[in-house]
């Protein structure tokens, strides 16, 4: 798709505009309701939408099905992410009316910065085509690796800061209460961080080991740095919506893990292929279309099994409460 540098710039600006919008519009820390979060989730899964068919109209049906490809692949990777999110908010006890705050500025690091990564990816394939067999591999290895933390079930306390995260800690202090929306205090006449700002950092650096999944993914959807930034941005700016709306869904999406494993290791074997093909080896190519239905087969499937599995261990578990309640009765009555 060929875009003009005037085509970039509104579009960053109208971006910003919907940031601001947004920053605006929960400026004031307050608790997000579901209602609240829900409307908001809906807006902007039909900007998405309303920007995925602009692109159907005012370019080709190409474009727009590489966008809604990339577009639904990086959000199924977000919701991925926010099960991290909700390690980081527990693991600092943000208190919920400054949960929004934190949620929005982490969202605009993270998008600053995968935006600085989508511009090294787009020069790196501009100059090497093999670097879509290290994509490629990458992507196999990633799902392979989901498949395995799946399976060993993890403790949902292993999160750890990262260097950065720590470096910034080191440097300027933190203060040992949260200071309202304050990022920065004085103390003894030093300027030191609130965790209200190692917080932020933590979501928005964080997300840098997540795009290192994420960028190669929807660089195996298309090569257009536009599509792929754009893309990523709705995926991104949805997100702290998402967050309050399906926070107590995410522990009964039990199969997520293994759907995005297969859907990296699908996009992973598509990029090889992609791969060979430039190199001239004769290999079928899978198609945006199919990549669509794949992917978006894969997530509703893992959806309901996830739900029907949940539901089953819930049943277990209340038939085991009442069990060891009876048993108990039982006990006390025969002492």
């Amino acid at each position: 798709m060929d875009v003009s540098m005037t085509l970039w710039v509104v579009t960053i600006l109208g971006l910003a505009a919907l940031i601001g919008a947004d920053f605006f519009i929960g400026r004031k820390p307050h608790d997000v309701s579901v209602k609240e979060a829900g409307i908001w989730t809906i807006v902007w899964i039909v900007l998405a939408g309303l920007f995925g068919l602009g692109l159907l109209f005012f370019g080709d049906s190409q474009a727009s099905g590489e966008f809604f490809a990339g577009y639904i692949t990086e959000k199924s990777l977000s919701v991925d992410n926010l099960f991290v999110f909700v390690l980081i908010m527990a693991k600092f006890a943000v208190p919920s009316h400054l949960q929004q705050r934190v949620l929005l500025v982490g969202v605009v690091i993270a998008l600053v910065l995968r935006t600085i990564f989508i511009a090294a990816g787009a020069a790196i394939i501009a100059s090497f085509s093999w670097v879509f067999y290290i994509f490629g591999a990458f992507l196999i290895y990633t799902a392979w690796k989901l498949i395995q933390e799946a399976r060993a079930d993890e403790d949902e306390d292993d999160w750890e800061e990262n260097r950065l995260l720590k470096m910034a800690e080191k440097r300027f202090g933190v203060a040992d209460r949260y200071h309202g929306t304050k990022l920065f205090i004085r103390s003894n006449g030093k300027r030191i961080m609130t965790p209200l700002m190692v917080v932020m950092l933590a979501i928005g650096t964080t997300d840098i080991l997540f795009a290192l999944d994420s960028i190669p993914a929807i660089f195996g959807l298309t090569q257009d740095p536009y599509i792929v930034f754009t893309a990523n941005a709705f995926a991104l700016m949805g997100l702290r919506q998402l967050y309050f709306l399906i926070g107590g869904l995410l522990k009964k999406l039990v199969h997520l893990s293994y759907g995005l494993s297969v859907i990296l290791g699908f996009i992973g074997v598509k990029l090889v292929l992609h791969a060979l093909h430039e190199s001239g080896v004769h290999v079928p190519e899978i198609s945006i279309p199919f990549s669509l239905a794949f992917i978006g087969g894969v997530l509703v499937i893992t959806t309901i099994t996830s739900l029907i599995a949940s539901k089953r261990q819930s049943e277990r578990e209340a038939a085991e409460s009442v069990a060891d309640a009876d048993g108990t009765e039982k006990d006390s009555i025969g002492a």
